[in-house]
Parts: structure tokens; C-alpha cells; sequence
């Protein structure tokens, strides 16, 4: 691992943007991201926001595909004087052949750098949002390595890669997993997967004829809960058999992409009164859930068949957060819910809460708080003094 160097530096407000380049060895078998990646090598980019003062602890963001560093929460504890590592896995911005697996290995040597070449003695590590169930399963496996293959089979050796573990885990506005929030988002009326214009009258929540309307019975949560667990595995069932079909033919073609129509849906958006929490109602964090329903960017809309294994698939993928959150046994756990999250499902941050086997582990809601904390100074923070009191406590402050 090599690091290139920095970029260029500039101030914004009180404190310096670094820009950072780590350069891997670890080239993928088929091309997974567009563009110039180097010498067939791994090429990672980051940045790392610094006050004057110096700090021998860094937090660490980082997010399976989103870039973090300007975001609200990193921007405000850097001009608290924090510093704050911004960091970028291999495919920032572009999930459509995301390996869950490779996000794990690309956090494992931003946080070997953060401590071998940048020198931090502790490392504070922030998972936010899709970054939540990162941190956990990078810190589970940190604790007690397991994988060797991804779902698809395919060789990543993260038993042998020594990841280094965080000292303590910042989990904020943050969800089980991709494929378990894939899964209660996904439109279950869709019965062809080739037509999205075929679907099922009475799951079709969004048609202007819709079968059952808000407020919804238990009885219609749990059919459409199902029905959405049952697209899910159909779709996995024919990734595998495509996978195998592929390997079979031996041929030039080793991976496949394909679309995924219509995940954008759940009646918690639609009903206030499913899973209650203080968000606004027909509303998402794309805006009109309907309009996102269909739109180009919904979760998991351009993907490729290793890829839906890793981090789509709710019965193959290895990144599920309550799985991942009872193997830490050790870490210092904070979770931050916030009670307006239009993103995140309220039963999310309970359901990690009680997997957690850390014995420290603490629990704090932010009342009002939405999921980016856009024009939200006060909630924003009291997050940030959550974070700095919670830290100083277990003396992982220090200059």
C-alpha cells in the first residue's frame, strides 16, 4: 500500500482539506469501476480535515459508495478542532459492482494509514448512514476474522488481510444494511422483472386505484412484507443460477449487469402510523416516493449479479447489521438514532441496539432530527457533543 500524496490543501473555515490518494495492490479479475484506475491496481481517494491544533486521535467516515466530506457531521468536528478522515472505498458514487467484501479491505487500509503513516493513536470510527453497517461488519470481522470468498465465491482473503481494528465505533442515522433496507423499500407488486408495467393489483400502493390505502391494516404490512422478501430471493435465485450458467460456458462473458425496477416503496413513507417516528409523511429522502419509485437512482437500480450477492441479497450477503453487531464483543459502541430519519426506518437502530455484545454500548435519540441535518444547527450540535462527551469519557480525545 503506497501512499501517493496529497494532492492540494486549502482552508475552509477553520480548518485545512487534505486531499489524500492510496494506491493498492489489489487488482480486480473483470474491470468493476469506469475510467482511469492506474496500472490495474486499486486506487483510493480521500480527504482529511485538520484544524491547526494537533490531535493524536482521527475520526474515520466512511460509506460503501458515497463520498462524505461535505457532509454537516464531518465539516462541524473538524472546526471543532477534530480530525477527521473522510475516506472513499473503490467505487465512490457508482455502487452498480460493489463488493461489499472489497469496501471492508479498502476501509482496512485507510485505517492501517490512518495509524502507521498519519501516526493517529486512536481511531474513532464513524458510521453514517450505509456507513453504519460497514463499520460493524469491518469491526466484527476486525475482531474475529471469518471470510475468505465473497457470496458469489469468489476468493477475497479478509482473514489474511490483518485489519486493524477501530478503538470505538460511532454508529449515526445509520441502517441494518443495504439489502435489508433494499428489501423493505422494494416494490413488491412487481411480478415480471423484465416489465415493470406488470405488477399486482392489490400490493400496488402507489396506483391511483390502490387496493388498500392508509391507514393499513396489519394484516396488508405483513402480506406486503413478505411479498417484498419474496421478490428479493427471487431475484437472487436467478443471479445464481445466471453465475452458474456463465461459469459453465466458460466464455468470454464472466459477469452480467441488469436492472432492478422499482425500489422505492414501503408503507411506513405512506402511513405515519407504520413504525412511528417523527418524519413527515409521503415523504422520502428522495423526495416523493413515488417519483423515486421509478427514478434512475433508487437503491440497487444498476447492479451486476456479484455484486446483488454482496450487497443486495438478503439471504446471501454477509454485511447485515444485527449479524455483524452481536459478533463485537469488545468495542465501544455509540448509536445516535434520529427520531425525524426520512431515510432510515425507526425499528432499525433498536434492532442493532439489541444485537450489540459489546458491554459498552450506549443509546441516545436526537429528537427532530432528520437524516442529513440540513438547516438543523441545534440537532447538529447536540450530535456533536454526544460524540466529543461520549469520546472523552473513554479518554479517546487527545492533542
Amino acid at each position: 500500500m503506497d501512499l501517493v500524496g496529497a494532492r492540494s490543501e486549502a482552508m475552509t473555515g477553520s480548518f485545512t482539506r487534505t486531499a489524500l490518494v492510496l494506491d493498492l495492490d489489489d487488482a480486480p479479475v473483470t474491470r468493476e469501476t469506469y475510467g482511469f484506475t492506474g496500472s490495474g491496481r486499486t486506487v483510493l481517494e480521500g480527504q482529511l480535515l485538520r484544524s491547526a491544533a494537533p490531535s493524536s486521535t482521527v475520526f474515520v467516515f466512511m460509506h460503501p459508495t458515497s463520498t462524505l466530506n461535505l457532509l454537516p457531521m464531518p465539516t462541524a468536528l473538524a472546526r471543532r478542532g477534530h480530525h477527521v478522515l473522510c475516506a472513499s472505498s473503490r467505487y465512490p458514487k457508482n455502487d452498480s459492482s460493489l463488493i461489499m467484501e472489497k469496501v471492508v479491505l479498502d476501509l482496512g487500509a485507510w485505517l492501517r494509514w490512518a495509524r502507521e503513516e498519519a501516526g493517529y493513536h486512536r481511531v474513532v470510527l464513524v458510521g453514517w448512514s450505509g456507513g453504519g453497517s460497514l463499520s460493524l461488519m469491518y469491526q466484527a470481522e476486525a475482531e474475529h476474522p471469518t471470510i475468505t470468498h465473497t457470496p458469489a465465491g469468489d476468493p477475497v482473503d479478509i482473514v489474511g488481510a490483518g485489519l486493524v481494528p477501530a478503538d470505538a465505533i460511532v454508529f449515526i442515522a445509520a441502517h441494518l444494511s443495504r439489502a435489508e433496507t433494499l428489501t423493505e423499500w422494494m416494490d413488491p407488486s412487481v411480478i415480471d422483472e423484465t416489465d415493470p408495467d406488470r405488477r399486482h393489483p392489490g400490493l400496488d400502493i402507489y396506483s391511483e386505484s390502490a387496493m388498500h390505502s392508509p391507514p393499513y391494516s396489519s394484516v396488508f404490512v405483513a402480506t406486503f412484507r413478505a411479498a417484498q422478501v419474496a421478490r428479493n430471493e427471487r431475484i437472487t435465485e436467478w443471479v445464481r443460477r445466471e453465475l452458474t450458467r456463465l461459469r459453465e460456458t466458460g466464455g468470454p462473458e464472466q459477469e452480467r449487469p441488469f436492472l432492478v425496477h422499482r425500489t422505492m416503496c414501503d408503507v411506513r413513507w405512506l402511513d405515519p402510523n407504520v413504525d412511528p417516528n417523527d418524519r413527515e409523511p409521503n415523504h422520502c429522502y428522495l423526495g416523493d416516493p413515488r417519483t423515486a419509485n421509478v427514478g434512475p437512482v433508487g437503491l440497487a437500480r444498476f447492479t451486476t449479479l456479484r455484486s446483488w450477492l454482496s450487497q443486495w441479497s438478503i439471504s446471501a450477503t454477509q454485511s447485515r447489521g444485527p449479524v455483524n453487531a452481536a459478533r463485537i464483543t469488545r468495542t465501544p459502541v455509540l448509536q445516535i438514532e434520529n427520531s425525524a430519519d426520512d431515510a432510515v426506518p425507526a425499528t432499525h437502530n433498536p434492532t442493532v441496539r439489541d444485537a450489540l455484545a459489546t458491554p459498552d454500548a450506549t443509546y441516545h435519540v436526537i429528537r427532530g432530527a432528520t437524516h442529513y441535518y440540513v438547516g438543523q444547527p441545534d440537532q447538529l450540535a447536540e450530535c456533536v457533543e454526544l460524540v466529543e462527551s461520549w469520546c472523552r469519557e473513554r479518554a479517546l480525545l487527545g492533542g
